[in-house]
């Protein structure tokens, strides 16, 4: 039984509170400030590392000599040689995976002994195993979830060190259809608990009634008590707006009795609430205090939004009583030339990107994401499908996670909604993509068993899957998983399990999902599978092609040195281009949206080509994050910034039939010239996204200018270019945090002596460092180059490059320098503070 008692401070008194508050923190004693903020630290640095895909145990790992000193995250793969070979194979990005091993030393004081030590990884790739001090703590074979030990038992207090090894075998391949990294490629987190205190996980907000005047804000939280006896504490919940205002605070009495768990819950009306939106997305955050003899010995913090949403039958998505299109991407989790392991300044500047072109919306192809990622979502203002499993019970590679799918799949699935569910940016669960039981009964069993799971932890999202396609259907242009056609939903679309009916492509039945599926609201889960190579062009541009021919048969056509045209005319037999796509949705009220594959390239999965390709061709950003052309149809569309791209490049035959095009907005008409005579003015029709002219080349300037009622809204220019000559660099920051993990991308771009783009540009490019910096990445982009990410050369792709330079924790002046072969070299300065 739980006795209470409480006491409101409304934000009528915010004055006498923070006032009160202020006294009440000055005069806490430094022992439990201390006691608070070393609750949760980062335990990343000074590991060790070793791989050998032989060692049969523990002890002949840990008498092994060459162990490797680095810090996490860390992910070995991105380290190894593409390698035709790699068992792998070029899903997988032909990276090796294997056997490593990582251990790390520490200490703990005697003053201590009387607490709890947990160790909480947020994702090792995978069969991760793991010990302290020789002791077993368990095995997670799911490389995308994270997960706690209780390192308490076995630990040494005093002088005497503590040892940590974790295992992680990514040996059996393959296991994944994309690029999965090896090793500890997400953050670790050390514990240091009162045997009273709320767990892991261990809180649930939800903000049930919100209106202009209150919102009322639901909280829940688990609390444990640890002791061999029964317990009197208080429970101190505080919500700040940001970081800053104290907008509500009210304490409760518990009594708590031994060696258990108490559940507590209460309700907190917030006034004149700022709601959680896209454009805006501001945070409260709710921190709980437990206090026992007026001692603070446990403090929860979690960020929260206020917001109210709908997925509506007629139209569409409904956020904050507006309909709202969601325009989303589809996202792997790699970071390109950095691999797996995680960085937050390196998921920053792919959102920013996307955010530039006017996304909205983020879907976790096909795992758990990364916690860093949602919270800069959280921040940033993206709608997140957060996605559960691409496996159930059956396998689509050899060694996937169909072998754990009994034993681990609850678990997983409810360690993930208990683990994001407090994240405003979470705006449905997807418990699975294109799953291959939706075509048997297996499919609707276990697509009710999984959103029973979903909703007995969070009734407060839908529940959805990307099926491929929901509906069977007879039309030849749709391509079905399998050869047999029935026009009626597959078993997990209509098992009732689905609060949304999620569309992986078939764009052709959308049009018709109220007549499939009157009572369940759409979104298009996966769409568009659009094939584009950066800076590369063929002609002409208003032809289609269809690669590969079919999902199942190697393709044999393409080109030669396995590009694909940047015009939007390349698709996949399953997919659509991407203007086919976005003018269906954009023209539908209850079409709410779609999540368009993929944002980013990504490695491995390079359709339609086999080796020696070793990445994607889907993303609208390339892997280096240069955005192709397409990029600025939907910067056109989604943003209402001014946008007038033109395409292609200038540097042609002389003579060439070259076709022109132009995304633009905000203008009636847009008017072409060349050399300064006039092509003609072109304007878009009906549905049209963009112009086109044809003409025969001839060096020069190419000039657009956009125009609306008359009135010059925009000009555009591309020019010949000479040969290359030099080289440019420009970094996306001049300034660093010296905290060892703070990123500047530094574009690497080669002109000609005037400065104009050199766009065939293929120079090889050689770095060089000085300074309290490293390099830690390069690419070009180019889904054929078998360069090393990690080295300090690499070759250009149609005029430009990237290098990568991450901090370390000096200061002081960070130069940069790009040497090539017959150019002229650069450098510039960073400073890091």
């Amino acid at each position: 039984m739980i006795a209470y008692k409480q006491y409101i401070i409304n934000k009528s008194s915010i004055g006498i509170v923070a006032i009160l508050s202020f006294i009440l923190f000055a005069c806490q004693k430094k022992e439990e400030a201390s006691k608070l903020s070393d609750r949760k630290q980062l335990f990343t640095e000074n590991w060790k590392f070793y791989k050998n895909d032989t060692i049969k145990s523990l002890n002949e790992a840990l008498n092994a000599n060459a162990w490797q000193a680095i810090d996490l995250p860390h992910d070995w793969s991105i380290y190894q040689e593409f390698d035709e070979n790699s068992s792998a194979g070029i899903g997988g990005g032909a990276l090796s995976g294997g056997v490593g091993y990582y251990k790390k030393s520490f200490n703990i004081p005697v003053e201590d002994s009387t607490r709890l030590y947990k160790i909480q990884f947020d994702g090792v790739y995978q069969n991760s195993e793991v010990w302290i001090n020789g002791s077993y703590l368990g095995k997670r074979p799911n490389g995308y979830i994270g997960f706690e030990y209780d390192l308490t038992p076995y630990l040494n207090f005093g002088s005497k060190d503590n040892t940590i090894v974790v295992k992680a075998d990514n040996g059996d391949q393959p296991n994944s259809r994309w690029y999965s990294g090896s090793g500890i490629y997400r953050n670790v987190w050390l514990k240091k608990l009162n045997k009273i205190h709320i767990p892991n996980w261990g809180t649930f907000i939800t903000t049930p009634n919100i209106s202009e005047e209150k919102a009322l804000v639901n909280i829940t939280a688990e609390i444990k008590n640890e002791f061999a006896k029964d317990e009197e504490i208080e429970v101190q919940v505080t919500i700040f707006q940001g970081n800053q205002e104290i907008v509500k605070s009210e304490n409760l009495a518990l009594s708590i009795t031994a060696n258990s768990a108490i559940n507590f819950n209460k309700e907190l009306t917030i006034l004149n609430p700022k709601l959680w939106s896209i454009d805006s997305p501001l945070l409260y955050k709710a921190q709980i205090d437990i206090i026992q003899n007026k001692n603070r010995i446990d403090r929860f913090e979690t960020s929260f939004g206020i917001r109210d949403f709908e997925f509506d039958l007629e139209k569409g998505f409904i956020l904050n009583g507006k309909s709202q299109k969601i325009r989303g991407v589809c996202m792997h989790h790699d970071l390109g030339p950095l691999g797996a392991a995680i960085n937050i300044r390196a998921i920053e500047r792919q959102l920013e990107i996307l955010k530039e072109m006017g996304v909205n919306g983020i879907r976790t192809a096909h795992n758990p994401p990364a916690p860093e990622l949602l919270d800069l979502c959280d921040q940033m203002g993206f709608i997140v499908m957060d996605e559960a499993f691409d496996i159930w019970t059956t396998a689509k590679t050899k060694h996937d996670y169909s072998q754990y799918w009994d034993k681990w799949h609850e678990q997983d699935l409810s360690d993930l909604i208990k683990r994001d569910r407090n994240h405003p940016s979470v705006f449905m669960w997807s418990i699975g993509n294109e799953i291959q039981e939706q075509w048997s009964n297996k499919g609707a069993k276990i697509g009710v068993e999984l959103s029973n799971i979903v909703k007995g932890l969070d009734s407060t999202r839908p529940v959805t899957a990307g099926m491929n396609p929901p509906v069977h259907v007879s039309d030849k242009e749709v391509t079905i998983q399998f050869e047999e056609t029935a026009d009626k939903p597959n078993s997990l679309a209509g098992s009732g399990a689905l609060d949304l009916i999620g569309y992986n492509y078939a764009h052709q039945t959308w049009e018709k999902h109220q007549l499939n599926f009157p009572n369940t609201p759409f979104i298009a889960t996966e769409t568009t599978s659009g094939l584009q190579t950066r800076g590369y062009y063929e002609f002409p541009s208003d032809t289609t092609k269809i690669w590969p021919v079919r999902w199942d048969k190697v393709f044999t056509g393409g080109n030669p040195d396995q590009t694909i045209s940047a015009f939007d005319q390349v698709r996949t037999p399953w997919g659509s281009l991407h203007e086919t796509s976005w003018k269906i949705i954009k023209k539908n009220d209850f079409l709410s949206g779609f999540f368009i594959w993929t944002g980013f390239d990504y490695i491995g999965e390079p359709t339609p080509y086999e080796w020696p390709s070793r990445s994607s061709y889907f993303g609208i950003v390339d892997l280096a994050g240069f955005p192709k052309d397409v990029y600025y149809m939907y910067k056109s569309e989604w943003t209402d910034e001014d946008v007038l791209h033109l395409l292609p490049h200038w540097n042609w035959e002389q003579g060439q039939t070259v076709d022109v095009w132009a995304y633009y907005n905000n203008a009636d008409e847009v008017e072409l010239f060349l050399n300064g005579e006039s092509k003609g003015s072109k304007s878009k029709k009906g549905e049209e996204l963009h112009v086109m002219w044809r003409f025969p080349f001839q060096p020069g300037t190419l000039k657009a200018v956009s125009r609306k009622n008359g009135r010059v809204v925009k000009e555009t220019e591309i020019k010949t270019a000479s040969k290359p000559a030099k080289i440019e660099l420009s970094p996306d920051r001049k300034e660093l945090q010296a905290n060892g993990l703070d990123l500047s991308f530094v574009t690497v771009n080669i002109t000609d002596a005037k400065g104009i783009l050199a766009p065939r540009a293929n120079n090889q490019i050689d770095f060089e460092i000085e300074g309290p910096g490293k390099i830690v990445g390069v690419a070009s982009g180019d889904p054929t180059n078998h360069e090393s990410f990690k080295g300090k050369s690499h070759r250009a792709l149609n005029g430009k490059c990237l290098v990568i330079v991450q901090s370390t924790k000096q200061t002081g002046e960070i130069r940069i320098s790009a040497n090539s072969a017959g150019l002229e070299s650069k450098s510039v300065v960073l400073k890091s503070n």
